[in-house]
This record gives C-alpha cells, structure tokens and sequence, in this order.
C-alpha cells in the first residue's frame, strides 16, 4: 500500500480519516478476508503519523468488527462466515454450494483401527471390532474450516476408504454400498482451545478457539454408519440448529 496523504484542516480526527481509508481498502478487496495488515510501525510511516493514532484507529475498526486483532500474531481481516445449518440431513458440499462458495475436502489419513468403548457405543459395535477411521481436512474457497475424524463399521464398508478418497465425499461414496440417503441421529457441541495438530492444518492462533461438533449418522433402518468429530475453526463458521429442517421420528 502506498502512502496516503491526511488532511489535518478537514475535520476529520487523523485516526478517524485512517480509519476511513483502510476500510475502503477493505470495501473494495484490496485487503481481502483473512488478510494481515502492516504493522503500525509501517503504517504509521505510510501516514506519516504517530503508533498511537494508528493504534485507536485499527481499535476503532476492530470494535466494529471489521478487524480482528490476536494477540502476538497481528491484526487481520475478518474471513466471510460460513453459515453451517445442523439438520436431520446435514451435508457440508450442499451447504457450501447453496452459499455459492466452493468446497473442497483433503483426506490426510485412513486406516483401519479397533474400536474403543466410546467409538464401539455410539456405532453400536462390540468393543474392539474393526472400524475404518477417517482423518480429512474440509476447505471452503481454499480456506480450511473443519478437521475431521470420521469412524465406520469396517465389515459393513470395506474398501470404503479408497471410495471416499476417490469421491472426496461420504455421500458418494456410501451409495456404492445401497445407502442412497441418510440421517443425523445427534450432534453434540462443544467450544475448545485447539491442540497443535488442529492449529496447525486450521491456519489457526492457538488462542482462538474451535467449535467442536461430535455427531453420529444413521441409515434409514436406524443403524448407525458413521460415528464422527469434527473441529471447527470458530471464526470461520456459525454453526445453527434449522428447527423447521427436523424431523420428529418415533
């Protein structure tokens, strides 16, 4: 950015006319979402004012939400929200589509592991039974905002890891084995600090915090299909429960 010229006559306070500028540079993308501004010392120079009528201008921003300041890291650009409805039917491709954004999903890591007591109640599973985990990564506009791992009954879904690394999509990849449709039975929501690992494939300060989603789906006959936790980077996405989108069942 180069410098800009303050009018010191105009009426204007000079962090207030700052204040105008970068949200206009805001306005128009030139500082787009997710973006780090300079420092104050360099933007104290491009001003040609002091760090303090800097600082009660980024304040100003930040107040109104415009700007997000972390501490030891620096002052961003706050990303667009995606807005994540919980239904009956929850699926992260049709959501993010109807937003008119683009998604995408990174699988990091399958395997096929014994199911532990928590994992084996909520797949209705015997404790140690082999169930196929799952480690993906999903992005919205090449931005990540969700890690994941997802568990499936292994005898019920063999070879379902290469399909869902070849569909990139659980949807998809289910309905190579007859499950055509599906439905959320719970979902649980927690807010965390996020661990190394989450922080670091979220592109996330280690003091903002994660909503944490852990879910079970079932098919149609009411049989458990996968069993799932996710991690969701908190500024990022709103996460709401579609009441009229739910559906009573005995």
């Amino acid at each position: 950015m180069d410098g800009t010229k303050l009018s010191a006559n105009s009426g204007v306070a000079l962090w207030r006319q700052i204040a105008l500028a970068l949200e206009e540079e805001i306005a128009r993308g030139s500082l787009g979402p997710g973006a780090r501004l300079p420092t104050e010392i360099e933007l104290a120079k491009r001003f040609s004012v002091n760090r303090h009528t800097v600082r009660r201008a980024v304040a100003s921003l930040s107040e109104a939400g415009k700007l997000r300041v972390e501490q030891g890291r620096g002052t961003f650009v706050p990303e667009e929200i995606l807005h994540f409805p919980l239904t009956e039917r929850t699926r992260f491709t049709q959501i993010v589509e109807d937003g008119r954004r683009h998604p995408h999903r990174e699988i990091l890591a399958t395997e096929i592991v014994k199911a532990d007591e928590t994992i084996a109640a909520n797949l209705q599973l015997r404790k140690g039974a082999k169930v196929l985990r799952i480690e993906s990564l999903s992005f919205v506009d090449d931005r990540p905002i969700s890690l994941s791992v997802s568990y499936f009954p292994a005898a019920r879904f063999p070879d379902l890891g290469p399909a869902i690394g070849e569909t990139l999509s659980v949807t998809e990849a289910l309905r190579r084995y007859g499950i055509d449709d599906y439905r959320r039975k719970s979902t649980k929501i927690t807010a965390q600090m996020p661990n190394q690992e989450q922080s670091r494939h979220l592109r996330l300060a280690p003091n903002r915090p994660l909503l944490q989603t852990e879910k079970v789906d079932i098919d149609l006959d009411g049989e458990p299909i996968e069993y799932g936790i996710s991690g969701f980077a908190g500024d990022r996405v709103e996460l709401t429960i579609d009441m009229e989108r739910l559906t009573d069942h005995p």
